[in-house]
């Protein structure tokens, strides 16, 4: 497969030379070198300084190092990439010296470990930096490379496979490529932090996860399928989301007494990894599960298409309270406009917005998706 456009890459090549350090954070294996490497290709290898963070010689030079040895370091270059930069110490100062001495060069750090990479940076790039998401393949940016018909199409397969660059570019290896990729590069950055030793514990709560999609979750249900305690329960939750394995969606809440307001669905990032989790690919037809993935598919869409917009809007799933508990898969509000879906993997089924949820708000737009036009959901 040729390579595919990602859609920040408009707006990062549109910063470049700004006087800001452009920093990508993003799951392992989601294309970020990948995206880089095709945006700088556009200058001569003269222009462009590339260090990687995995390098131990790298590291050395890098840190703690000074305005007069970027100079040295860098030469007649006119941009430098830092892939992996969260694992050189002093990362954000040292890119902070370039920004401030040298503005003349434009900065790129990408890091598959967001929260790590972000508490390096946050302080001594303040004011100085641009941050983007790239998560994997999104339905438009595989639309505007294959054509949205094709793409729709393909909906089955990336309920099984998820859309992983490497996955979607390898047709046949799937199942084996998400294996390798859950099993060897899922769990690292968070092993890798805060003194987390690998234990089941961890693998146990994704995988409790992986078979809630869909449906809340209670914090004290977790605890006792897992054998962790609440706050380690959290403190996972916590870093599986802020490396791109899960995404949590709370519950809105509003005008009416008997809305929940603390309620949480967790949906995973990439339904390919999800299925290597609990190691099921079969087809959608032999599953009981197929509504929830179909549910998680379009939410996480949804997500990516939100993601690098200037001011996304706030995602949520409604539900009231019982013993008549009424539920929306999905609401978004965005500069105090409600809009608010149903979303149905059999386009036959009879499904409605919840008249309670009319009353209380009756200015907000509504819809149901199915997999007969779903793709007015992603592009809108």
């Amino acid at each position: 497969m040729n390579y595919i456009t990602r859609t920040i890459e408009s707006e990062l090549e549109r910063k470049f030379f700004s006087g800001k350090a452009m920093i990508v954070y993003g799951p392992r294996q989601s294309g970020k070198t990948t995206m880089i490497r095709h945006l700088v290709s556009k200058y001569g290898n003269d222009d462009v300084l590339w260090l990687n963070g995995d390098n131990p010689d790298v590291r050395a030079r890098v840190t703690g190092i000074s305005t007069e040895g970027w100079r040295l370091l860098l030469g007649k270059r006119r941009i430098l990439v830092i892939d992996e930069a969260q694992h050189i110490d002093g990362i954000g100062m040292a890119l902070k010296l370039v920004t401030d001495e040298i503005p003349d060069i434009q900065v790129i750090a990408s890091g598959s470990s967001a929260f790590e990479l972000m508490n390096r940076m946050a302080e001594p790039l303040t004011g100085r930096k641009l941050e983007y998401r790239l998560l994997p393949l999104s339905f438009s940016e595989l639309a505007s490379a294959i054509g949205v018909l094709e793409e729709t199409q393909n909906w089955e397969r990336r309920l099984l496979y998820g859309s992983y660059p490497d996955v979607v570019a390898h047709p046949g290896d799937e199942q084996a490529l998400l294996s390798e990729l859950a099993g060897s590069y899922l769990f690292k950055d968070i092993y890798a932090m805060d003194g987390i030793r690998k234990s089941g514990g961890l693998d146990r709560l994704v995988r409790a996860l992986a078979l809630q999609i869909g449906s809340e979750v209670s914090r004290n249900e977790l605890a006792g399928l897992t054998g962790l305690d609440v706050k380690t329960v959290d403190k996972y939750l916590d870093l599986l989301t802020k490396c791109y394995v899960v995404y949590p969606l709370g519950a809105f809440s509003g005008n009416l007494r008997n809305e929940i307001k603390k309620g949480c669905k967790v949906y995973f990032c990439d339904l390919g990894i999800r299925n290597a989790v609990i190691g099921n690919f079969s087809p959608l037809t032999a599953r009981t599960d197929a509504g929830h993935m179909w549910e998680n598919y379009l939410v996480m869409e949804r997500m990516k298409h939100n993601s690098n917009r200037p001011l996304p809007p706030r995602p949520f799933f409604w539900r009231t309270q019982s013993p008549k508990s009424q539920e929306i898969d999905y609401v978004e509000e965005e500069a105090g406009q409600l809009r608010a879906w149903e979303i149905k993997l059999n386009p036959a089924a009879k499904a409605k917005i919840p008249l309670t949820f009319l009353r209380a708000y009756p200015k907000a737009e509504t819809g149901v998706v199915t997999p007969s036009d779903y793709e007015k959901f992603l592009l809108s």
